[in-house]
């Protein structure tokens, strides 16, 4: 099938260029705009409670509103707050008021009464309300840079220092950061594949080919993925375009690798250009295709998802792994069909040359030889760093991990903190609802008993109660951060003396923050139960038909399970220990799932794919793994690096989430290319002989005309 499809790309290599060109144009031309959102509560199903809780607040409490923004004041001279100031402070909130910014709807000042004033005088919190309905817009981020704007215009010549945080200003900032990641991360990424593929072959014009070649497929991706997210109304996520980034390039670098080196080695075996080519596919093309297939398979799975974050996360990088993968199978050959191979490999003169006593050659040596040591080993280091996964810990405080820390948002959020203002800057409700009017008299008793939770602060009474009398609203303050773990676990013991405690006849429901991060780490519970497991039954039956074996897909299966565990246990080490960080971004599982797990299984696929060929070719257990490393070898270890480094990128970033991402990503393909696929699967194969191949031939001589390692090149026919 690869090589038919080989010499009908050599032949029509012209047609197949241009028809990815007009069809990259028009996805690109009638894509819809597509926006991201920074609210977690929009990532969760509607029969969570905070999401419940939210709906009974908006439909019986329609003029309460939950902050959009935050304006912070305090002296310039660090000193407490004086009357002259807190006049100030007054005229500079009806100023902003009176200034209509679009589609803010009211402007709170700090006072006393409703705790917005820290006990130390030093600092005073103003709330803005700004039209929830316009989140996703960029209105509503222009409305907190309004609010920067005109609020330090109003209070020049005065005396404070004046900042607006809050979830508006957050979006903004985040906005702004996710840009410049964009940025850094192509960049970076660009210059680690055009120097390091350029060094491996030699040539100057082969190192930007696969730069050059992933601008297609990522625009076509982009088109595609926009018309999906609006056709089924899916969540975009503002990390999903980095991630887009460095999946299309870093993938579409690792298939063009696999494609080069079997090229490069049929051009050394005596193949024209042309052949070599079609040949190059045909012994090549059933990897990628798998390998592709295992890694769609795990993004799809993100369907299964109950948080929207990754319900739109996994269509698109399924999509752009999809549209990277027929580029490697058409557009990548069609290209290199029609430059000749010296300019390919210019100014290189020794590529037809085949290295002698290459390193590569004596790491299958070593393999082969010595299985059960190289087997213990590796797997041995694999489950050393699993062990230190146990002290995982997760942290949802999305805000501060997207954004460096001198963001006017996060330098808000941290002065709050010094005036133990958190709690107050975003409370959380407890909703009590009846069927009819509530017994007013159980509300005081009732309230006592939330006052009385760990963790709560302080509870309004009286609580307010909606015109029809049906719902009561408890205002409570927590006595920590609404993002920290600590005021999620209040929520979690809240919810249980809240929904104890209802009178007969009422429920209570918890919202707010906290609620809702409460419910993702739920959601994310119910995730790891499904998604990891249909996703692993997948990847392994695409194995098992790839290889027609049942037994080498559970111990391929196996060595990725011990490679995710290693790089979650690696990442705890690196920031949790050594580090200082308080704990790990909740999601940061699933994204080694999504890179390790499904990327990662690219390398045992191409290693295990070129052991079933040299076994099919008649070579022993241990010869296979020698020839597999000899040739493969330098493949798995290119592609690995190149997309290890391109993941360290996140690193340069600046912000928490980014670091955790570039390491945990980084470190995970350094385990899946260098441990798993260099030593641990073919050790295993080799230990295990004709038995990883059962039921099927794989290890017996195939000389029918499709076998893999046995047929011979083909012409590729004129052009």
């Amino acid at each position: 099938m690869f090589h038919r499809l080989g010499h009908f790309v050599v032949k029509r290599a012209w047609w197949v260029i241009a028809a990815w060109v007009v069809a990259t144009v028009a996805l690109v031309a009638f894509a819809p705009k597509m926006s991201a959102t920074t609210d977690e509560a929009d990532f969760l199903p509607k029969h969570y409670e905070a999401i419940r809780a939210s709906a009974v607040q908006e439909d019986k409490f329609p003029a309460e509103f939950s902050p959009g923004a935050i304006l912070l004041f305090e002296r310039t001279d660090g000193g407490a707050l004086t009357d002259a100031d807190q006049a100030d402070i007054a005229k500079v909130t009806k100023g902003l008021g009176d200034k209509h910014i679009p589609l803010v709807q009211q402007v709170v000042a700090p006072s006393a009464e409703t705790h917005t004033i820290s006990q130390d005088g030093h600092y005073a919190m103003g709330a803005v309300a700004i039209d929830k309905t316009k989140m996703q817009t960029d209105e509503y981020t222009e409305a907190a840079k309004a609010l920067r704007t005109e609020g330090k215009k109003l209070t020049e010549g005065t005396a404070l220092k004046y900042q607006v945080g809050g979830q508006a200003a957050a979006s903004l900032d985040q906005k702004e950061a996710s840009s410049a990641t964009d940025a850094i991360t192509f960049v970076a990424t660009v210059v680690l594949i055009v120097g390091i593929v350029g060094v491996i072959f030699r040539g100057v014009l082969v190192g930007w080919l696969p730069v050059l070649l992933a601008i297609i497929p990522m625009l076509a991706a982009s088109g595609l993925i926009s018309t999906v997210t609006e056709l089924f109304d899916l969540k975009g996520s503002t990390i999903a375009s980095a991630i887009q980034i460095v999946v299309i390039l870093g993938v579409g670098t690792d298939y063009f690798l696999f494609l080069m080196f079997r090229y490069r080695e049929r051009l050394r075996a005596g193949d024209d250009r042309k052949s070599a080519v079609a040949n190059g596919v045909g012994r090549v093309g059933e990897a990628i295709a798998s390998a592709a297939g295992a890694v769609t398979v795990a993004f799809a799975v993100l369907l299964l998802s109950e948080l929207g974050m990754f319900t739109s996360l996994g269509p698109a990088l399924s999509i752009s792994v999809v549209v990277t993968a027929l580029a490697s199978l058409t557009l990548f050959p069609a290209v290199l069909a029609v430059i000749p191979a010296k300019a390919t490999f210019w100014p290189g003169k020794r590529w037809m040359e085949e290295p002698k006593g290459a390193r590569f050659h004596r790491i299958g040596m070593f393999v082969g030889r010595r299985p059960g040591v190289v087997a213990l080993v590796s797997g041995g280091l694999l489950a050393v760093l699993s062990l230190a996964g146990l002290s995982y810990q997760g942290t949802f405080d999305m805000a501060k991990s997207m954004m460096p820390k001198d963001a006017e948002s996060m330098v808000v959020t941290d002065s709050l903190g010094k005036a133990h203002m958190l709690g107050s800057a975003d409370p959380t409700h407890v909703f009590l609802t009846a069927d009819g009017k509530l017994d007013e008299a159980a509300l005081d008793g009732f309230s006592a008993k939330l006052g009385q939770v760990p963790g709560v602060a302080s509870v309004d009474t009286p609580p307010r109660i909606s015109k029809d009398g049906s719902t009561a609203d408890f205002k409570v303050t927590l006595k920590d951060s609404a993002a920290s773990n600590a005021a999620i676990d209040t929520v979690t013991d809240l919810r249980s003396t809240a929904h104890a405690a209802a009178p007969s006849g009422s429920e209570a429901l918890v919202g707010g923050t906290s609620a809702v991060l409460k419910d993702i780490n739920l959601a994310m519970t119910h995730d790891y139960k499904l998604v990891f497991p249909v996703a692993g039954v997948l990847i392994l039956l695409i194995l098992g038909l790839q290889l027609r074996s049942v037994v080498a897909p559970w111990y391929l299966m196996a060595s990725v399970g011990l490679g995710f565990a290693a790089t979650l246990g690696a990442t705890t080490l690196a920031f949790l220990k050594i580090g200082s960080e308080p704990g790990l971004m909740f999601m940061l599982p699933i994204f080694i799932y999504l890179f390790v797990v499904a990327i990662g299984t690219d390398y045992n696929i191409l290693i295990i794919a070129r052991l079933r060929e040299e076994a099919r070719e008649g070579r022993s257990p241990r010869k296979a793994a020698e020839e597999a490393l000899r040739h493969a070898g330098p493949t798995v270890a290119a592609a690995g690096f190149i997309l290890a480094a391109s993941f360290a990128t996140f690193m340069l970033a600046g912000n928490v989430l980014f670091a955790e991402l570039g390491f945990a990503l980084a470190i995970g393909i350094v385990l899946a290319a260098f441990v798993m696929a260099m030593f641990f699967t073919p050790s295993i194969t080799a230990l295990l002989g004709k038995k990883a191949w059962w039921p099927g031939h794989g290890a017996m001589p195939d000389h029918g005309p499709e076998a893999v390692g046995e047929r011979a090149p083909e012409p590729a026919g004129r052009v």
